[in-house]
């Protein structure tokens, strides 16, 4: 059973932030890039072995699919839909958002990886 339940959920296409409410009343901004580095998925945390994500500086959401009163599938538009994202998974990276994104660029880093898109892409959306 979930603690933290999202009230509000808003894509800032343009942006690529996802604003999110919590019913205690936080608000929160994550970047679409944060999301798809950190999906929860088995593509993504493996098991126990995550998998470093690159090149996803440009990623955008293009879908948000309810899953029950307990959390949403974020389909990317590089075609990653795999990540069930709890309200409780949201909480945890809103709260933890910067120690979560300072882990990441470090590691980044050990590996030799990089934030840019392979091929920068022009996308609209209608």
């Amino acid at each position: 059973m979930s603690s933290h339940k999202v009230t509000s959920l808003k894509l800032k296409r343009k942006s690529r932030l996802l604003e999110i409410a919590f019913d205690d009343g936080s608000e929160y901004q994550l970047s679409c890039e944060f999301l798809r580095v950190n999906s929860p998925s088995a593509e993504v945390q493996g098991h126990g072995n995550p998998t470093l994500v690159t090149h996803k500086k440009n990623v955008n959401i293009k879908a948000i699919e309810p899953v029950g009163n307990y959390a949403v599938k974020l389909v990317f538009d590089d075609g990653h839909d795999t990540g069930l994202f709890s309200w409780d998974i949201l909480y945890q990276f809103c709260v933890n958002r910067e120690a979560l994104w300072q882990q990441y660029l470090a590691r980044l880093r050990a590996e030799k990886g990089s934030r840019e898109p392979l091929i920068d892409m022009k996308i609209r959306y209608s």
